[in-house]
C-alpha cells in the first residue's frame, strides 16, 4: 500500500481540550489497522481540500489513534478541526510516520520538556514509557495559563497512577505561581536553573523536547553546556515564527543545468529530470505525486529519504536527528541535487 497515500477514516470522538484546542480519535476499519498501527511520538498528515497539516498523535501505543490539535489563527485546517469538525465526520489521514519515538524495549530515565502542543507527541511517549516499571519520567510542561493546558486531566491522571515514577512540573508565564521558580517561560535562563534543582542531569538516559524552535533550540543549548550527548537528545519541532525564514526558493521553470534524479517509492522506481535550485520533492512531484508531503518548511519529517547514490544539498533541517543525517536520510523538501545523477528511496 502506498507510503504517501490517504484513507478517509471516521472521526470516532472529538473531545474539548481547552477553548483552543480538541482531541481526535479515528476509527481505522481492521483492514488498516495493520497500516496505521504507530510508535509513541509519531505523526499523522491530515489533508482537506489541497491543503497538508502534520498533527502529532497523542494517545499510548495499542490505542487507537488520536491526535491533538490547537487552532492557529487563519489555520486553513486547524481551525476546520476545532471548530466544525463532528463524531461520524470523514477525514482524510496518512499512515502514521515520524522517528521522534522512544525504544520502548528498555526503562531508564527520561527527562520531556515540552510547551504548548508540543505536548501531544510527548503524552504519547509519557504513557508508553511509564508501562514499564524500571522506567523513570520527569515532564516539565511551559504554558501560557492554567485555562491553556492540553491533556491537563490525562496528564493529571498519569500522575495519580504512577506517583512515585513520574514528577509533572507545569510552568506558566502569564499566570503566577507559588513559586516563582515555576513563573515564566521555559527559556535558556530558566532551563540553567530549573533543571539541576529538579534532575540529576547527568543519571539522564534521554531527553526530549518538543515546543516551539525558541524553546526547543534553548533546551539543546542547555543540555549542551551540561555536557549531555547529543544522541541523548531528541528534538521535535512546532512551527512558530520565531523560526528562521524558508530560503528563497529559485523559479521551478528554469532551464539551467539539471540532474536526472531517481526514486524508488512503494516498490516503484521513477527517473525525472530535475533543474539545478529545484527540490528534490518538487521536481520529483511532477511524475510522482504520491510523494509523502505535508509542511514543506523542514519540520515535519515526513518527507524523509535516503540517498541511495549522488551528492545532495539539505538547505535546512529541524526534523533529522544526526544518527539519521549519518545514515544518509534528508528531507526531500529542503534537498537539491548536487551532482548528475542521484538516486533516494524513500522505502527505507
Amino acid at each position: 500500500m502506498a507510503i504517501g497515500e490517504f484513507h478517509a477514516l471516521r472521526v470516532a470522538a472529538v473531545d474539548r481540550l481547552c477553548p483552543d484546542a480538541v482531541a481526535v480519535t479515528l476509527a481505522v476499519p481492521p483492514e488498516l489497522a495493520e497500516r496505521f498501527a504507530f510508535r509513541p511520538g509519531q505523526s499523522l498528515t491530515v489533508r482537506r481540500f489541497e491543503e497538508r497539516r502534520t498533527y502529532s498523535i497523542c494517545a499510548p501505543l495499542g490505542s487507537a489513534p488520536r491526535i491533538g490539535v490547537r487552532a492557529v489563527p487563519g489555520g486553513a485546517v486547524s481551525s476546520w478541526i476545532v471548530r466544525d469538525l463532528r463524531p461520524g465526520d470523514e477525514i482524510e489521514v496518512m499512515p502514521p510516520s515520524g522517528t521522534f519515538t522512544p525504544d520502548l524495549a528498555t526503562g531508564g530515565r527520561h527527562v520531556l520538556i515540552a510547551a504548548g502542543s508540543g505536548i501531544t507527541p510527548v503524552l504519547s511517549i509519557v504513557a508508553s514509557l511509564l508501562r514499564r516499571p524500571d522506567t523513570e519520567v520527569t515532564l516539565l510542561y511551559g504554558n501560557r495559563r492554567a485555562e491553556t493546558v492540553m491533556f491537563a486531566e490525562e496528564l493529571a491522571d498519569l500522575k495519580d497512577r504512577y506517583p512515585s515514577r513520574l514528577e509533572l512540573v507545569h510552568v506558566l508565564s502569564r499566570e503566577p505561581r507559588e513559586a516563582d521558580l515555576f513563573s515564566g517561560r521555559l527559556d535558556a535562563a530558566r532551563l540553567r536553573t530549573l533543571l539541576p534543582l529538579l534532575i540529576d542531569v547527568p543519571a539522564v538516559d534521554h531527553w526530549w523536547l518538543c515546543g516551539p524552535f525558541g524553546m526547543v533550540t534553548d533546551a539543546t543549548e542547555v543540555l549542551g553546556e551540561a555536557g549531555v550527548a547529543p544522541e541523548r537528545v531528541h528534538r521535535e519541532l512546532f512551527w512558530v515564527d520565531e523560526a528562521p525564514p524558508e530560503p528563497v526558493r529559485p523559479d521551478t521553470e528554469s532551464h539551467g543545468p539539471s540532474s536526472e534524479v531517481t526514486v524508488h517509492l512503494d516498490g516503484r522506481s521513477t527517473t525525472v529530470t530535475v533543474e539545478e535550485g529545484v527540490t528534490l520533492l518538487d521536481g520529483l512531484q511532477r511524475s510522482r505525486p504520491d510523494l509523502p508531503f505535508a509542511c514543506k518548511g523542514g519540520v515535519c519529517g515526513t518527507c524523509r529519504a535516503r540517498v541511495v547514490e549522488g551528492d545532495v544539498t539539505m538547505r535546512r533541517n529541524f526534523a533529522l536527528e544526526p544518527a539519521e543525517l549519518a545514515a544518509g536520510f534528508v528531507l526531500t523538501c529542503q534537498s537539491t541535487a548536487g551532482s548528475a545523477k542521484v538516486v533516494v528511496d524513500f522505502d527505507e
